[in-house]
């Protein structure tokens, strides 16, 4: 079986829009949440959001293709061409037959379909774009970032929820584990923010209304958590099998050595109370990575600021890891990028890699105020340098979804 590294990263988030910018906010624990302004908000118990700033589509693709492209597939193809930058790919140097893409989203172009439903009612059928459905479906993400970069190999946008980037990255880990492409392109992607999704999270009372402060309302496994804060983005790993990659003398920033995928088989949208199948899924991907629960150095947690899905997952890492848990620091991105959605394992895990390479863990902010269950060591507030080998992410989705990778710094 190959060996699987990471060469190259890209994203496009709350925190910045180049690799180097993202990982220096994270560090000094800066927040990304800021008030929604494409939208009137003045109805909505909501109006904060973890939004991508300074993005020009056009600036980027040319205004015919931007306009081709909803929000959630521009995000996913700039990130894709940021991550084949860094990993210093050349096509003229590889087999395209061999480099795949495994990209999904969890709502795929929202945007569009919202702005087309008004055109609709306004003025009639004969005003509706040709191009509203591929614009709208999910796997168009995947499908533009084959056809820019001229993919020929296996293409696959998975549709976990929230768990979306980490089952990309997973089932792309497999792929060229066993044998079956040389390169995949995997992340996730994800462009919500639109008056129907908040207006639905909001009534669902899912979301933080701390309007007032929006840099602290995102506050995983803290006391006064009153919810998750809505986020986009994209986060997108260039993966190879080892042996491509040292024979083109690639720079290694990581290696993916495990996977684990469950279900809860228990709710449309809570996870179980008593996190049994986070539990599984790290127990998986840790056992498919040849590591017992003592090896790991530090987890990235999937973390959206709710009190159950905190609590769960907490009492999930607890049952695996036993005495050991509160020795494990615990780090929770979304404490600053707001929940991303279907963006999020892509990011965490480029945060993750990032972490690992560098040896500093990001804090989790807006640590004020101590959860009786939730009491692990979240590096609250401030960087902390360490010694790392070995990272688990977690992600988990609605309907009960959950996928966890393994990554170990590579020597």
């Amino acid at each position: 079986m190959e060996r699987v590294v990471i060469t190259g990263m890209g994203l496009i988030s709350p925190l910045g829009n180049t690799l180097e910018q993202f990982w220096d906010r994270l560090v000094k624990g800066e927040s990304g949440i800021s008030p929604i302004t494409s939208f009137d908000t003045s109805h909505f118990k909501t109006k904060i959001a973890g939004v991508v700033h300074d993005f020009d589509p056009e600036a980027r693709f040319g205004r015919k293709d931007a306009r081709r492209m909803d929000r959630f597939s521009q995000f996913a193809l700039a990130a894709a061409e940021e991550a084949w930058a860094h990993a210093g790919l050349q096509h003229d140097k590889i087999d395209h037959e061999r480099l795949g893409v495994y990209v999904g989203s969890g709502v795929g172009g929202i945007q569009t379909l919202m702005e087309q439903g008004d055109l609709l009612r306004a003025r009639g059928p004969e005003r509706i774009s040709p191009t509203l459905i591929p614009m709208l479906i999910s796997n168009m993400a995947a499908a533009m970032i084959s056809i820019k970069l001229g993919a020929l190999g296996p293409s696959m946008s998975p549709v976990t929820a929230c768990s979306i980037g980490n089952t990309a990255i997973g089932e792309a880990f497999r792929l060229i584990r066993y044998g079956g492409a040389d390169i995949v392109i995997a992340g996730g992607s994800e462009a919500a923010i639109t008056e129907i999704s908040l207006a639905s999270f909001g009534n669902a009372t899912s979301l933080s209304t701390r309007n007032d402060e929006p840099t602290q309302a995102s506050r995983p496994f803290d006391g006064k958590r009153d919810g998750f804060v809505i986020g986009e983005g994209g986060g997108i790993v260039i993966l190879e099998s080892l042996s491509h990659a040292q024979a083109r003398n690639a720079r290694i920033h990581g290696e993916v050595i495990g996977y684990g995928a469950t279900s809860d088989a228990y709710h449309m949208v809570a996870t179980h109370p008593e996190g049994i199948g986070a539990y599984q899924a790290m127990k998986l991907a840790l056992r498919e990575a040849g590591l017992q629960p003592t090896d790991v150095d530090v987890i990235s947690a999937h973390a959206t600021s709710t009190l159950v899905g905190d609590r769960s997952e907490t009492q999930a890492i607890k049952k695996l890891f036993g005495e050991d848990a509160s020795r494990i620091p615990v780090t929770a991105n979304k404490s600053m990028t707001g929940h991303a959605l279907g963006a999020a394992g892509g990011l965490e895990a480029i945060a993750l890699i990032k972490s690992i390479q560098e040896g500093v863990i990001p804090p989790t902010i807006n640590q004020e105020e101590p959860d009786a269950i939730c009491d692990l060591d979240y590096v609250p507030n401030i960087a902390r340098k360490a010694d790392l080998n070995i990272g688990i992410s977690n992600s988990f989705g609605f309907g009960g979804h959950n996928a966890v990778i393994v990554i170990r710094k590579y020597e």
